[in-house]
């Protein structure tokens, strides 16, 4: 038996109603959304970690994900695994005419604007009302929604020409921020103000070229190097956190990212 064939056999049995799992028959599409959404960040940690093994692994539960919704589909009457298939490969072949039929494209750019013009004759035929806005999951990690949205409004025309009116509007989001902070009693002008912040830096990632929820997660990790670094020495001082001023820990800190920037440049 082929492995596919197989995978949606055992996924059946996990669902059968006789003699299934107690714990897969109680699932439900919203119970199971959150596995599929840490999955999907699994198979993303282990592309950075560039793990071969894990992402193999990753890939496959997350694949498992997608055949359990087609079973709980098909279950409903909805639809099953195969019309799953069959509605990805007609979508790729739809949106990549330039590869499957005689069109041709010149350059990047091009392609770029065709592809977002077929998406926007699809969304045209499943909303009755036409926003540029329709279809972006708002279930997205909200830096990826940020840039979806603005990606999308950036296809109108609705976008700064260059990147210095981007810095201009950055530092006046900051100072209206810093204004409020100064205020007494006022979190929730605070968050409006510091989501403000971040969504013009999500359009400063747009214009450099720089994926923002990627460029965080880079600096997360950077963090983690440098603060586990920053324990050791510590630790090889004989000391602790507790024992140490802001400081001393600054100290360690700077030697920290010292000896990380040397290993890199090696």
């Amino acid at each position: 038996m082929q492995p596919m064939m197989r995978l949606l056999e055992i996924m059946r049995a996990l669902r059968d109603k006789q003699k299934g799992c107690p714990w897969d028959l109680e699932q439900d599409f919203q119970s199971i959304a959150p596995y599929t959404v840490e999955e999907a960040y699994e198979v993303a940690d282990a592309i950075e970690r560039d793990d071969m093994r894990d992402l193999k692994d990753e890939l496959g539960d997350l694949l498992f994900q997608v055949v359990y919704h087609a079973q709980m589909a098909q279950e409903a009457g909805a639809f099953d695994f195969q019309d799953v298939v069959a509605s990805i490969n007609d979508k790729l072949v739809r949106r990549h005419p330039h590869v499957f039929a005689d069109v041709r494209v010149q350059n990047k750019a091009e392609l770029e604007q065709q592809w977002e013009q077929h998406k926007l004759q699809e969304r045209e035929q499943k909303q009755s009302h036409n926003s540029t806005l329709d279809g972006i999951a708002s279930a997205l990690p909200a830096l990826r929604w940020s840039h979806k949205l603005q990606k999308r409004a950036a296809s109108t025309g609705f976008d700064w020409p260059s990147i210095e009116p981007v810095f201009e509007k950055l530092e006046e989001e900051i100072a209206e921020l810093k204004a409020e902070i100064s205020q007494p009693d006022n979190q929730n002008r605070i968050l409006d103000e510091f989501g403000d912040v971040m969504f013009v830096c999500v359009n400063l990632a747009m214009h450099l070229g720089v994926n923002a929820e990627t460029a965080l997660r880079h600096a997360n990790r950077k963090f983690i190097g440098r603060f586990q670094t920053m324990e050791q020495l510590i630790s090889q001082g004989g000391t602790s956190f507790d024992r140490l001023s802001l400081q001393q820990m600054e100290a360690y800190w700077q030697e920290s990212k010292k000896l990380l920037s040397t290993d890199e440049r090696r």
